[in-house]
Parts: C-alpha cells; sequence; structure tokens
C-alpha cells in the first residue's frame, strides 16, 4: 500500500493510518514497513514512523531474520530510534521467535534430518554467537528433551560431552541428536565440528546411546552431517 509521507501521520487519513489500518483491516493486510512503523510509534522532525521504519528495513535489506539479530544499541543508532523504540521492536521480534518455537507438538517424532532442523530451528538462528543443543529421544525417536549445552563467540563454543551423556543417562534416553550454529552462514563442517561429533558417537557407542546426526545450522539452511556421512 502506498501512502502520503509528505506530511506527519495524523494528517492522513483513516485509511492511511497504520494503526487505524491494523484496528479496521486484517492484520495481515499491514506489510512490514506498517507493523513496525507501530511499534515506533512515531518519528521525527520532517520524517514519519513509516519513513524511520522504510529506512530501517531497507538496511537489513527487507530481511526480517537479520533485523532479529540486531541488539537495542544497534537499532538505536537510527535517527528517531531510542532506547525504548528499540527495545519495542527488539521484543515484538522476539516474541514471534517463541510463538514459532512454542507451535512444535509436545512429543514430535524424528524420521529425518529435517524433522530435527525443524524442531531446532528457532532455537539456533537470529544469533550473533554460537549455541549448541541437544535433542535427547526415546526408543520410538520421540524427543524426550531439548536443551542448550553451551553458549559461546561469534566462531566457537566449548562442549563437554560428559555433560551431554550425564542428562541422556538422567533422562534414560534411547539415542540423541545434536546441532549448533553458524553465525557467519557458512555451512563447511570444520575439523572441531568433526572432532566433537567423533567424541560423541564414540561415547553413545560405549553407553549405548547412539548419536544420530549433529546438524549445523544458519539462518535459512542446515547441513546433516549423518546425510553427509560424516558420522564417523
Amino acid at each position: 500500500m502506498k501512502v502520503n509521507t509528505s506530511s506527519g501521520i495524523k494528517a492522513w487519513s483513516d485509511t492511511e493510518k497504520p494503526r487505524e489500518r491494523l484496528q479496521t483491516h486484517d492484520r495481515r493486510s499491514l506489510n512490514d514497513v506498517e507493523l513496525i512503523a507501530i511499534l515506533l510509534r512515531s518519528g521525527y522532525k520532517n520524517e514519519t514512523a513509516i519513513d524511520v521504519s522504510r529506512q530501517i528495513l531497507a538496511y537489513y535489506d527487507h530481511d526480517l531474520s537479520r533485523l532479529g539479530r540486531a541488539d537495542i544499541q544497534e537499532l538505536s543508532t537510527f535517527k528517531g530510534v531510542g532506547l525504548a523504540k528499540a527495545a519495542a521492536v527488539i521484543a515484538a521480534l522476539e516474541l514471534g521467535r517463541r510463538r514459532k518455537a512454542l507451535e512444535m507438538p509436545a512429543r514430535p517424532q524424528i524420521t529425518c534430518s529435517k524433522d530435527a532442523y525443524q524442531i531446532l530451528r528457532p532455537d539456533l538462528t537470529d544469533l550473533t554467537h554460537e549455541e549448541f543443543w541437544v535433542l535427547l529421544l526415546d526408543r520410538a525417536h520421540r524427543v524426550l528433551l531439548k536443551y542448550a549445552v553451551s553458549r559461546g563467540g561469534k566462531a566457537m563454543t566449548c562442549v563437554d560431552p560428559g555433560e551431554v551423556f550425564k542428562t541422556a543417562l538422567l533422562r534414560n534416553a534411547a539415542a540423541f541428536i545434536v546441532a549448533h550454529n553458524h553465525p557467519s552462514g557458512n555451512l563447511t563442517a570444520s575439523s572441531a565440528d568433526k572432532a566433537i561429533t567423533q567424541r560423541l558417537v564414540q561415547g553413545g557407542t560405549l553407553l549405548g546411546i547412539p548419536l544420530l546426526d549433529h546438524l549445523i545450522i544458519t539462518d535459512h539452511r542446515f547441513l546433516s552431517m549423518a546425510d553427509e556421512g560424516l558420522l564417523v
């Protein structure tokens, strides 16, 4: 929808104002610019909330995943966006991410690498640092527990296999899957990725709790080390 930005939003007709359109139209009819403008509430001299919203989205190439990785300090550098407005935008995006995570069935069953990816994706995307997560499974490969083992820096996170197996034994897991993210977007398994995978495979074999897969996840894609024949 094209709106008039030559004057302040108060001067627009109700059919142009984002907040009024949200009240009278299906929320899905509003575009990203309008929704973020509602969160911003106002702009600054000679620039409306719509103008500021457009500037923000243009900076992030209209990619909400990239915008979701921004922090309050980064967003507040945009003219007309202070700490309070930046916090409102980030809070709204985080609520959306959490809602997506809650759409997972209570006890989903893993039948392929894509199933595991869909379960772990909400937790391992939109991050600027690496995290390492575990899915514990029962004998039917239904999820017993999903949890984070470690959080690290932009290019590395340390994993203690002992902690992984301690929880697996406590929960009587029959198998497990691990995953970590690459904030860089690189889907190549590093030598460190392969080394920790080998240690987990060996430990799982000794304890009778096999490692079924190790996923590397980026914002839009994933690599399955099992599918690539790298679980050795």
